[in-house]
C-alpha cells in the first residue's frame, strides 16, 4: 500500500491525499486516517475535511509545525489500514410518485427504461455516502446504477424543496434545504438529514450506506408529520 501525498493548500491547511478515483478503498484509507486523526489530534489541528480521495487537514502554524503534522499523519496513515468503526446502513423511505418524483418520466425516456423501472433501479441500489459538500448536510452518493447516470441539466433550474431525492452525473443525493438544481429529481423522502437545532445536526456519516424504501403518498404525508413532530423516520441497520 503506498503512502499518501502530502500536499500544502496555503500556509495553514495539509491535503493527504491517496489516490485520483473515486473509489470505495480510497474512502476506506480517508475515513480510516480521519478517524485516527479524531482520536490522536495533535494539538493545533483546528479541522478535518475528508473527500472522495483525500483528508484536507486546516491547522494552526503558530502552534503546529507543518513538519510534525507530517510525520504524525504519515505514522497514523500507515497503521490505518481499516476503519475503527463499522458502517451504518440507513433506510431512507422514498416517494416516487407525483409530484415527488417529477422527473422520473423525463429520466425514463433519457435512459429508453419505462418510470417503473427507473424506480426500481433506484430503490434497489444501496449509496455509499462518500463525503459532505456545497450545502448543509448535503452528502455525495455514490452507487447509482449506471442506467441511471445522466449529465445534470446544461442550466439550473429554480429551486425543488428541501428533502427532494436527486441523480445527476453518476451520483445520487438528497437535498437538505430548498436549492436550485440541475440533478433530476425522482422522489422525496421525509426524513430530514440536516436539522440545525438536532443535538446531532446531520446523522449520516461519511462511509455510511443508504437505501431508499418505497412509500406511496399516503405514507409519505403521514411519516412527514412524524418527523416534523421530531421522530426521525429513517431506519438504522448495520452490516453496510
Amino acid at each position: 500500500m503506498s503512502a499518501p501525498r502530502l500536499l500544502d493548500a496555503g500556509e495553514a491547511a495539509l491535503v493527504v491525499e491517496f489516490g485520483t478515483t473515486v473509489d470505495p478503498a480510497l474512502s476506506d484509507r480517508v475515513l480510516a486516517l480521519d478517524e485516527a486523526l479524531g482520536a490522536h489530534p495533535p494539538q493545533g489541528l483546528r479541522e478535518r475535511v475528508p473527500t472522495y480521495r483525500s483528508l484536507m487537514l486546516h491547522y494552526d502554524p503558530l502552534v503546529l509545525d507543518r513538519a510534525r503534522l507530517a510525520d504524525h499523519v504519515l505514522r497514523l496513515a500507515g497503521n490505518a489500514a481499516e476503519r475503527a468503526g463499522a458502517a451504518t446502513l440507513w433506510t431512507l423511505p422514498c416517494c416516487y410518485d407525483a409530484p415527488h418524483g417529477e422527473d422520473v418520466a423525463e429520466l425514463a425516456g433519457r435512459a429508453g427504461l419505462s418510470p417503473e423501472a427507473v424506480v426500481a433501479l433506484h430503490a434497489g441500489a444501496t449509496y455509499r455516502v462518500y463525503m459532505y459538500g456545497f450545502a448543509p448536510g448535503f452528502a455525495y452518493l455514490g452507487g447509482l446504477p449506471k442506467d441511471l447516470a445522466t449529465p445534470r441539466r446544461a442550466s439550473p433550474r429554480p429551486p425543488h424543496p428541501r428533502n427532494a431525492v436527486v441523480v445527476g452525473g453518476g451520483l445520487a443525493a438528497v437535498a437538505t434545504v430548498p436549492m436550485p438544481t440541475g440533478w433530476y429529481v425522482v422522489g422525496a423522502t421525509p426524513s430530514r438529514l440536516y436539522v440545525p437545532e438536532r443535538a446531532e445536526s446531520f446523522f449520516v456519516a461519511a462511509g455510511d450506506a443508504i437505501r431508499f424504501e418505497p412509500v406511496d403518498a399516503a405514507t409519505f404525508d403521514a411519516l412527514t408529520a412524524r418527523e416534523a413532530a421530531g421522530e426521525r423516520v429513517a431506519r438504522k441497520g448495520s452490516g453496510a
